[in-house]
């Protein structure tokens, strides 16, 4: 089940974990029959064998495939009568069964649909016909009538087939190959027939160097699946429902690309995942002012991302009569992060960071120079360096919100001190720093806006 709270036309908290308290032990939900975890969207069902269980990674690709369809605010529900995965995977069922070939799944098929009732069906299945050398020259048959059962018994539902992915013994992936060879006309005939069915190429996602054990993806092979099937459906309308439900309408723009940019007003609005070890972040703008992200970062040290909204300047100090902004934020109470306007000059070689507040282990780059009342605000003040540019960096004093600065009255103080002269400013940038999220969080602009002259 889950919970959704519209507030102020952002994106809603989805992942309000319930099950967590109750059903975990040490993190993860171990596999076992389905507990019928439902919200009422969409029903999806991943069908196959343990590569859909998640062997080795408990939850697999459903991990990355759920936070992608939350943080695209689709309100999906995973069905099947399996049950596993760790916390952060908000719906735990599934129909992935380990070691089942094509023909162990075709003879319970008809039954779990009928008491499932997808919409959506992600069917990868054939790769244990291969490791157990089943019969595969008659195994393109044998998926044939595994998808001719699904479509008869689920008319209305879509049924997307995929490649098995590769395999490490050269032998098997050469049965892999001969196998996926027929894959595409498999398709293609039932779509010719008039059926719902759709072809992924699941083996040109990953490669051998995803396997953690020859067979299985890691973590990251994992996920490289859940992005492919996640594209997949997303092309077909209808599979998972509309981005948002009811808030569908509210988001003007969106994306789960982690350099995804977005022009409006003048402002730029970028998703800018630039971190490493970063997890899915999706943003979303109804506007230069109004816009959020949703993140789920690892709680690993370094920052993970930058989302912002910029706007360029262009002018020397010396040009400038006024240079300000105003802002106000929704943030939350956890993780690690800070809300800083991001202020760069000289091409770059020098950049001012405004914090106007943090939460959790983060903190500026160098040593702090002094304590100062500037641009209607108190900051601790340091500098250093990243090794590519100066950093100073504002600390405000105490944690707000919302309000204003006097930007230009910040750049002059600097220049006062000597640390720079009369640069000229490029963009004025002002997001979330975020370091770690996990779990998903929500970090929205309600306001923004810079002005000068």
């Amino acid at each position: 089940m889950r919970t959704t709270l519209a507030t102020r036309g952002h994106l809603p908290r989805w992942l309000h974990l319930l099950l967590a308290a109750v059903l975990a032990a040490g993190g993860l939900l171990t596999a076992g029959s389905a507990q019928a975890e439902s919200n009422g969207g969409v029903r999806v069902m991943p069908l196959g064998d343990s590569i859909t269980e998640g062997t080795q990674v408990p939850g697999g690709y459903r991990i990355g495939l759920w936070q992608r369809f939350t943080g695209g605010r689709y309100r999906v529900d995973l069905v099947g009568s399996q049950f596993n995965g760790p916390n952060n995977l908000g719906d735990h069922d599934h129909e992935g069964h380990p070691g089942w070939r094509i023909d162990q799944i075709d003879a319970n098929i008809t039954n779990w649909v009928r008491n499932t009732s997808p919409r959506t069906v992600l069917l990868h299945i054939g790769t244990n016909d291969v490791l157990q050398n089943f019969s595969l020259a008659t195994a393109p048959n044998r998926l044939s009538t595994l998808v001719d059962h699904i479509t008869a018994a689920a008319p209305a539902a879509d049924v997307f087939v995929a490649t098995i992915i590769p395999l490490s013994n050269a032998s098997q992936e050469a049965g892999v190959r001969r196998f996926n060879t027929a894959v595409p006309g498999i398709v293609r005939a039932k779509a010719n027939a008039g059926r719902h069915v759709h072809l992924v190429d699941m083996h040109a996602a990953l490669t051998a160097a995803d396997l953690i054990d020859g067979i299985h993806p890691t973590a990251n092979g994992y996920d490289k699946m859940a992005a492919t099937w996640f594209n997949a459906v997303r092309s077909v309308p209808g599979t998972i429902g509309d981005s948002g439900g009811e808030f569908s309408t509210e988001a003007v723009w969106s994306s789960t690309d982690k350099w995804g940019t977005w022009s409006n007003g003048g402002y730029t609005v970028r998703n800018d995942v630039w971190g490493s070890g970063a997890g899915p972040q999706t943003i979303w703008a109804n506007s230069f002012s109004n816009w959020g992200v949703w993140a789920n970062h690892p709680n690993t040290g370094g920052v993970k991302a930058y989302p912002h909204s910029a706007r360029n300047i262009g002018r020397n100090l010396s040009g400038l009569r006024s240079l300000s902004s105003s802002f106000d934020v929704t943030r939350p109470g956890g993780g690690a992060y800070a809300t800083a306007y991001d202020i760069w000059a000289n091409n770059n070689a020098y950049e001012v960071m405004l914090w106007m507040n943090k939460q959790g282990a983060v903190g500026p780059l160098g040593s702090k120079q002094t304590t100062a009342s500037v641009g209607g605000h108190t900051w601790d003040v340091y500098r250093g360096s990243n090794g590519a540019n100066a950093v100073f960096s504002f600390v405000r004093t105490g944690n707000t919100n919302s309000g204003s600065v006097d930007i230009l009255a910040v750049m002059n103080w600097i220049r006062s001190r000597g640390w720079f002269g009369d640069v000229t400013l490029g963009e004025v940038q002002f997001g979330f720093e975020i370091t770690s999220s996990s779990g998903g969080m929500d970090f929205v602009s309600n306001g923004y806006s810079v002005s000068f002259s």
